[in-house]
């Protein structure tokens, strides 16, 4: 398996960033940590491993990012407003410097330097993953989240403030209206959402299912997989649900 360590320096956050790249050639994809994880937890946690066959046969690549959640999304109790600011950091980060840099190493890899990237996560990460893929359609065609929670007001209680607004899912699909520019994209993407109905599961139940409702009434296909009631929210089942999903997206 190709592996590969990179360090970029970041000026919107104003420190280097790391990343880790798994494999050589296939449909890329981009790895968002876990609450409060790091790029490493991917591999560490056994989803590398997981998904081996698919990265070793050139089907996929992953770009494991590194998170900021503990300034952010974390930081309960501090200002809205200065931990909101810092998700945007991280998200411009992500969007202006990660992807025009993981463009390059694809296309230095296989000659294509225009790709669009899917986006996969789990918990927290499911919440990025999804909340990248939404805002931005132009740059991924697709998302495996697993048990994501997808509304902001379960870290920013009673907010009142557009930029956490513009990163709740659950809030800004439920407004989204009939002639969004972004529907027609969202139909002709990949987009799968899944989580257990056991334990920890309770709020990512709820959260999945709200926003089935909304996919629906704007008419955009969504795979929402709900597993049994012995799936909890844990890494056991995510490293089931990964490579069963890939199958589907590659």
């Amino acid at each position: 398996m190709h592996v590969n360590h990179y360090k970029q320096y970041s000026h919107n956050l104003g420190r280097e960033m790391e990343f880790l790249v798994y494999g050589h050639s296939g449909r890329p994809i981009v790895v968002f940590p876990a609450q409060d994880g790091r790029f490493y937890d991917f591999y560490n946690f056994g989803m590398v491993d997981a998904a081996a066959d698919y990265i070793n046969q050139g089907k996929i690549m992953l770009f494991c990012v590194d998170s900021i959640d503990g300034e952010s999304w974390s930081r309960l109790g501090e200002n809205y407003e200065a931990r909101i600011e810092q998700h945007n950091r991280w998200f411009k980060y992500i969007v202006d410097e990660a992807i025009p840099k993981f463009k390059q190493i694809y296309g230095d890899r296989t000659g294509d330097y225009n790709c669009k990237f899917m986006t996969t996560g789990c918990s927290m990460g499911a919440y990025h993953a999804l909340n990248f893929f939404l805002r931005c359609p132009d740059i991924f065609d697709g998302v495996i989240a697993l048990s994501g929670l997808y509304h902001a007001g379960y870290f920013f209680p009673n907010y009142n403030n557009g930029m956490i607004y513009e990163n709740s899912p659950n809030d800004y699909m439920r407004n989204m209206s009939w002639n969004h520019e972004f529907l027609g994209k969202y139909r002709n993407s990949d987009i799968i959402l899944c989580c257990g109905l056991g334990r920890w599961e309770e709020e990512c139940i709820k959260d999945t299912g709200d926003l089935k409702k909304e996919f629906d009434r704007l008419q955009v296909p969504v795979w929402i997989d709900f597993w049994g009631y012995d799936v909890d929210h844990d890494w056991p089942w995510w490293k089931v649900q990964f490579p069963y999903f890939l199958q589907y997206v590659i």
